[in-house]
């Protein structure tokens, strides 16, 4: 999501606490030094390059920008043969390894080839392998065939689905004829729960199988539920405030998951941090994804206050991220009416493509004056990817930042 909330296979991952990225893997796996040409972001790419190329595609299509056909080769390039996707494939004339299929960015990429347009064979052959590792409950897993459903992981294939003209609550397990929709409300929480009224859950805890509240999740499932995807754009204004509801239907468990966040937002305008130690710190990613499953819901008022904090605070964050990052403000902004080229001084677009190659085209309505913006030169995600691992998330929305720890 994340990204969505979101974007990587983190759980195979060494635990890293800090911002710097080891300088090679065990596997093999190219080193920051050794990204492929056409991929976005400057550092390794092992767990989240599909995932944060996707998203700059989609906020790239925001802005009408259309990415460069290098980078848009590199993606197709990583495609499976059964139309799956990992998180990075390091040698793509080898077969994919089928521990390491991610839901998460095969959704992302299929979002974003269908953003770009001119790849239906590859948006066909990702929907198919989607529906055949839907599981018997109507949801996905991170990894299929590895742990239950989850809410991160159902929620950003719904958006996928519905981008690819599916009609999502007619997709049903071969098992059960449980739909998507029918996983996501059984990760609601409920109005009396103390941990978070109306929140979602990210999966039932392993051990005594009870829900608690997590905002990461809570923002994927609000997107999921409406049926909508990683670049969702406002809804129609909801008019029940932040009360909380019992929630039968997907849209009233949506209102209840943002009413969760809008009032977990409302002390400061952000969310904080899952890292251990840190619990006052900003989530920049978690707080943008919740952005927008705010405005999707139609909460119009509470969406925009947080994107106004982003706009203030977020932009060292964004650098320091680079790719996802910006994608990831694109979508608040765009979802909250502001300008992604000037929010908070910062041409979130601008910096964006001078992450990967140039794109095709710049933006039809960026005026000339553009120039003389300054230039913020966005590195990648492998901050955020350290989060997540110390977090105890598989990643995600942001990312692959979809496994977090469930009682955060």
């Amino acid at each position: 999501m994340t990204v969505r909330r979101c974007a990587a296979a983190l759980a195979a991952a060494t635990a890293v606490l800090g911002g710097a990225a080891p300088a090679a893997f065990a596997d093999g796996t190219p080193s920051p030094a050794a990204v492929p040409p056409g991929l976005y972001g400057t550092k390794d790419p092992q767990y989240d390059g599909v995932f944060r190329q996707s998203l700059a595609f989609l906020a790239q299509e925001k802005a009408n920008v259309k990415p460069a056909e290098q980078a848009v080769a590199w993606l197709a390039g990583q495609q499976c043969a059964d139309g799956s996707f990992m998180s990075f494939r390091a040698d793509t004339t080898k077969a994919c390894d089928a521990t390491k299929l991610d839901t998460n960015a095969t959704s992302a990429a299929v979002q974003a080839f269908v953003a770009v347009g001119g790849h239906t064979d590859a948006v066909k052959k990702g929907i198919t392998w989607l529906k055949s590792v839907q599981q018997d409950d109507g949801g996905w897993p991170y990894t299929p065939g590895m742990g239950g459903s989850d809410a991160n992981s159902t929620g950003i294939v719904i958006g996928a689905l519905a981008a690819a003209g599916e009609k999502p609550a007619e997709v049903k397990s071969a098992k059960g004829g449980k739909s998507p929709f029918d996983a996501l409300l059984t990760f609601a929480l409920p109005c009396d729960d103390p941990t978070g009224p109306g929140a979602f859950a990210f999966q039932p805890d392993p051990k005594t199988q009870k829900l608690y509240a997590n905002a990461d999740a809570s923002a994927a499932a609000v997107t999921g539920s409406l049926g909508k995807g990683l670049a969702a754009t406002a809804g129609r204004a909801d008019s029940k405030g932040t009360a909380c509801e019992k929630a039968t239907t997907p849209e009233q468990a949506a209102h209840n998951g943002a009413a969760y966040l809008a009032k977990t937002l409302a002390p400061t305008g952000f969310l904080k941090s899952a890292m251990p130690g840190a619990t006052d710190q900003p989530d920049f990613g978690n707080t943008a994804d919740a952005v927008v499953a705010l405005a999707a819901d139609g909460m119009a008022q509470q969406a925009k206050a947080s994107a106004d904090w982003l706009s203030k605070n977020a932009a060292a964050w964004a650098k320091e991220n680079g790719p996802a990052a910006y994608a990831q403000l694109v979508f608040a902004a765009d979802a909250t009416g502001a300008d992604p080229k000037n929010f908070g001084g910062v041409d979130l677009v601008k910096a964006l493509n001078a992450t990967g190659p140039a794109p095709q085209a710049a933006p039809s309505s960026a005026p000339a004056s553009d120039s003389k913006e300054k230039k913020n030169d966005g590195i990648s995600v492998w901050w955020f990817v350290g989060v997540c691992l110390v977090a105890g998330i598989g990643v995600g929305f942001l990312l692959s930042g979809r496994k977090k720890n469930q009682q955060l």
